[in-house]
């Protein structure tokens, strides 16, 4: 067997560990630095999948910003490189260097359910299912990210704190604001919205991440359960 036949392709992993399909259904932005990486590396070594050379090389350099700053002879000649490699990973990473120089982010300060509706209501008024979203927030309450967290049936998602959380916790978010959509159209909170809403604010204060809202959106409206009352102290 070649030494090609022993290296672990992305595409032979299983498809919840593969970083191509994650970065499809989530975005690029939900990935961590070594998955980005694998998929600029593509194929791993002898051994090794193209994460876990991702890892090595993050842990050897600290980080994307060491590893940015390597010398091409440098990386080439480590275990599982090679010239292809290489200059694949060193492009990408003067790709985005560049781009960082030009782009300076949009990060808008959401301060109340209709700064919400201007993010998000775009994007759900036309979904026919319910998705569930966590806005990631930094000290200034201005957006990180948006993150989707669940999709669900017609009538209703399927949220767990942990899955709800994880993003928040991942990022080291400030406070988090959650965002559903009803596609009704009728963004009136039912018994569920309430419920979880409940646990959601429990569990924010456990992990001591300030939840400060939970939005949701329907058409061309949309109903802030916080200025419903459903953060005040004893609300159930």
């Amino acid at each position: 067997m070649g030494e090609r036949d022993h290296h672990y392709r992305v595409s032979e992993w299983t498809e919840g560990d593969r970083p191509r399909e994650r970065l499809r259904d989530r975005g690029a932005g939900n990935l961590h630095d070594a998955e980005l990486l694998a998929i600029l590396l593509r194929v791993g070594s002898r051994g090794e999948s193209s994460v876990a050379l991702a890892q090595r090389l993050l842990a050897r350099y600290g980080g994307l910003e060491g590893l940015a700053n390597v010398p091409f002879s440098e990386l080439s000649g480590l275990s599982g490189m090679g010239l292809a490699k290489t200059a694949q990973v060193l492009a990408g990473l003067e790709l985005g260097r560049r781009v960082s120089g030009k782009v300076r982010p949009f990060r808008p300060e959401i301060r109340s359910a209709r700064d919400v509706y201007d993010i998000l209501g775009s994007r759900l008024r036309d979904e026919r299912r319910e998705s569930f979203w966590a806005l990631l927030l930094d000290q200034r309450h201005r957006l990180q990210n948006a993150v989707r967290i669940s999709e669900g049936s017609l009538s209703m998602t399927l949220v767990h704190p942990r899955e709800a959380f994880n993003p928040a916790v991942r990022d080291s978010a400030a406070a988090v604001l959650f965002v559903h959509n009803h596609p009704s159209g009728d963004p009136e909170p039912s018994s569920d919205d309430w419920a979880l809403t409940q646990r959601l604010r429990e569990c924010g204060e456990l992990l001591g991440i300030r939840v400060l809202d939970h939005v949701v959106l329907g058409d061309h409206a949309w109903v802030s359960l916080e200025e419903r009352g459903a953060f005040r102290s004893g609300k159930t």
